[in-house]
């Protein structure tokens, strides 16, 4: 626990540590265990954390320490299960602490790192923080949520030092002090819109330049923008929009850790998301984050997974009035059934979604949607049709993605160019799938996308054998060059 400092000159004058209040034994869920033993009821938890796609690592000793009131609530997963085991109560119905009076504890003090700026509490979000940090990882603790656990491996502790105002030059001068009890800062509407707009920011740079290079900083966007929310004092119009633009910085960080091929972390980033949602009840959100988990469950090869997380998108997104999110949502859809090699239902889905698509823009469509245009609805067909094993109109669609798209949206057209080299691969033109491959490499100077690299490295391996082909050694050469130089 931190604790209060006075300065006196060159001196530190540290004060005793308060006392830890006295655990509060948790007897109602000592009720809800019944007669089962605490590894019994540990099975049950964890049994009702995989219907939902959860993962918690519950055990007799967790058990053991929710009933003697160790655990005074929580972490966001275990939150998630309980919700859904006992959805007609909430955290304080099972006898846990209010989880903002548990987050609102002074945070352990650490130096700032040295040649750091000092900014205004919540500026510069993307751009102007330092580079992360490299720090041991935090003791775990089951009273610390899972999203402050990972996002203190992303980024450094100065984005939470700063916030809280901590960063004093008295302070860092000496990194044994510690700050007395920081009273909650006023959260106002000003913060929020720093936060929306490290969200368009990441959007933009990731439209123009993939991921890989992104990652790390968006992490640190999104420990300040969870610090607001949960250290920050507000209105509650101020943590609506709060909730929703951290909510939506999740879902971008783990869409950069998904191109990056982070795939555990984007499954993580998007749960983190999906929990924001569901306890602000922001549909649209909710509907954002499904849609990306679909996409997530199709690159990973969980069709089944896919499937379900589309159909609940299209269920969040029904009253939202937006024929073009639905059009997105029923394609992801569409992309699942043809992983699963269900054509007639694939065909279905397809129809649908561009019958949605086609009734065109409207006011209610998110902004994050922007990039959902012609061109990607034709890159999305080409994947399926890719999937279903029908070359030929894989190819057309890809080609009619890449001549729709935007050219200052250069991370896409790699991504259609490397799709197009793929599908001509399938058809067995060794010579064209090699020329797009080349046209792929030319972009990768402009483009860090993990993904992109992982489809040409398929290319390059199916054309391995046919190096006496011109264009075949022409493309490995420039391939084996750019991944040396990567």
């Amino acid at each position: 626990m931190a604790q209060p400092v006075s300065h006196s000159g060159a001196f530190t004058i540290t004060a005793a540590p308060a006392p830890a209040p006295a655990p509060v034994r948790n007897t109602t869920m000592r009720e809800l265990r019944g007669g089962l033993s605490p590894a019994e009821f540990a099975n049950v938890i964890r049994r009702a954390a995989r219907e939902i796609g959860e993962h918690v690592s519950c055990d007799a000793r967790y058990i053991g320490r929710v009933e003697a009131g160790e655990i005074r609530c929580p972490n966001y997963a275990y939150e998630r299960v309980f919700r859904h085991m006992w959805p007609d109560r909430s955290l304080e119905d099972l006898g846990f602490a209010p989880r903002s009076a548990v987050r609102r504890r002074p945070a352990a003090r650490r130096s700032a790192p040295p040649g750091r700026t000092d900014q205004p509490p919540g500026r510069g979000l993307l751009t102007t923080l330092p580079a992360p940090t490299q720090l041991p990882p935090p003791k775990p603790d089951e009273e610390n949520d899972d999203v402050h656990r990972r996002t203190f491996l992303t980024g450094g502790p100065t984005a939470l030092a700063t916030v809280l105002g901590l960063d004093g030059p008295a302070r860092a001068a000496d990194p044994r002090a510690t700050p007395a009890p920081p009273a909650p800062r006023k959260v106002g509407a000003a913060d929020v819109q720093i936060v929306e707009q490290a969200v368009r920011e990441i959007r933009l740079a990731d439209d123009v330049h993939g991921a890989d290079t992104l990652f790390e900083r968006a992490g640190q966007s999104l420990r300040t923008a969870y610090v607001l929310l949960n250290e920050g004092d507000y209105s509650g119009t101020t943590e609506r929009r709060l909730q929703a633009s951290a909510g939506e910085l999740a879902i971008s960080v783990g869409w950069l850790a998904h191109d990056s091929n982070r795939l555990g972390d984007a499954r993580s980033f998007y749960a983190e998301a999906l929990a924001t949602a569901r306890m602000a009840d922001d549909s649209a959100l909710e509907a954002h984050v499904f849609c990306n988990s679909a996409f997530l469950a199709r690159d990973a090869g969980r069709p089944r997974e896919a499937l379900r997380a589309a159909q609940a998108g299209q269920s969040a997104a029904r009253h939202l009035d937006s024929d073009r999110l639905l059009a997105l949502l029923v394609m992801r859809e569409a992309g699942a059934w043809a992983l699963l090699r269900d054509r007639s239902a694939f065909a279905q889905q397809l129809a649908r979604a561009r019958i949605l698509f086609e009734r065109g823009e409207s006011e209610a469509d998110p902004e994050w949607m922007s990039f959902f245009g012609e061109a990607e609805l034709a890159g999305l067909e080409a994947q399926c049709w890719a999937a279903l094993g029908d070359w030929e109109r894989a190819t057309e669609r890809a080609r009619q993605a890449i001549t729709l798209q935007e050219p200052h949206f250069v991370r896409n057209r790699a991504l259609y160019t490397a799709e197009l080299a793929h599908d001509r691969l399938g058809c067995g033109d060794l010579a064209g799938a090699a020329r797009n491959g080349s046209a792929t490499v030319a972009l990768l100077d402009q483009v860090r996308s993990a993904r992109i690299r992982g489809m040409l490295a398929g290319t390059a391996d199916g054309l391995r054998d046919h190096g006496s082909i011109t264009e075949v050694r022409d493309f490995l050469e420039s391939y084996e060059a750019a991944t040396e130089a990567a």
